[in-house]
């Protein structure tokens, strides 16, 4: 016996090809985003981050673990453009090479959480109930602690070192895609093709990953893109009370710590660590300003 709901859906959507679909919707997205012009801007200088972060070996005008003693405390000038620390060594170069190890911190980490939290939120408003009481309730728990302060537990339990702050920043990032797309995927839950889906027999897996998890993803690119300054700034923070990076290391944060010592005498060794840190980190916030807009179909041209 023919479904009655089956018949009503149309057979000719099958047959559109996908690049027909994507093509018109990235168009309205482009044509949304590049009128944010300090969006705009903050993903031009982020594009040219990651370069710079890729080729910092290459490009780094000297050795990050070279000391000069000769060059000691010197500051800005042609020779070392950011100027040199307590050990001669060119600050330029540090934070150059200090990009990648920063950027690979915040993204890897928001990465973990991301897919951790948005299998729990997806799970969490499909099924309901039971499950979804028992996410709640961790999430409340998580969320009932500051972010840097649960790092910091988190640190305290594993010990030092960026594979550990990693950890802890992936755990503290969870609840926050959890509860996001738990919010979206309620809404896209009730929309018609899911149940269409459910009454001709589609299985849950394929109702969650198929349907489901599509209308939630411009809600975690906005959410991914926020967390990773966010990542960036605890990441530094740890390095700064010796939680994270361990010297030599030129991370951002540890180098801060490094030049907290030298604040009266030779600033610029914090001045261009802490800019590396604020540029960087205002650049992800607005690019999720940005997208967020352009992402958002209740926003008008």
């Amino acid at each position: 016996m023919e479904n009655p709901v089956s018949s009503n859906i149309p057979t000719e959507v099958s047959s559109i090809p996908v690049k027909k679909v994507i093509a018109p919707n990235f168009i309205a997205f482009w044509k949304k985003f590049k009128k944010q012009k300090l969006a705009l801007s903050a993903a031009i200088f982020l594009f040219f981050l990651v370069i710079v972060a890729i080729l910092s070996p290459v490009i780094a005008p000297y050795g990050v673990e070279e000391p000069d003693y000769s060059h000691v405390l010197q500051g800005p000038s042609l020779q070392h453009l950011a100027g040199t620390d307590a050990f001669g060594r060119d600050i330029f170069s540090r934070i150059l090479v200090g990009s990648r190890i920063s950027l690979s911190v915040g993204i890897i980490s928001v990465l973990l959480g991301a897919a951790v939290g948005t299998f729990l939120g997806l799970i969490s408003a499909y099924y309901g109930k039971w499950i979804d009481s028992i996410v709640g309730r961790i999430n409340d728990v998580l969320f009932a602690f500051p972010g840097i302060l649960l790092a910091i537990g988190i640190i305290a339990i594993l010990g030092p070192g960026l594979g550990n702050v990693v950890v802890a920043i992936a755990i503290f990032s969870v609840p926050s895609f959890a509860r996001i797309v738990r919010s979206s995927a309620l809404s896209v839950k009730s929309s018609v093709y899911v149940e269409a889906s459910k009454s001709i027999g589609a299985k849950d897996r394929r109702i969650i990953w198929k349907h489901i998890f599509p209308g939630t993803i411009s809600t975690i690119i906005v959410n991914f893109t926020m967390r990773i300054g966010s990542a960036i700034l605890t990441a530094a923070s740890l390095s700064f009370l010796g939680l994270g990076a361990q010297p030599p290391s030129p991370e951002w944060g540890a180098m801060l710590s490094n030049g907290r010592d030298y604040l009266t005498t030779a600033p610029h060794i914090t001045f261009f660590p802490g800019l590396a840190i604020f540029l960087t980190v205002l650049a992800f916030n607005l690019l999720g300003d940005g997208l967020r807009d352009a992402l958002d179909p209740k926003i008008k041209d």
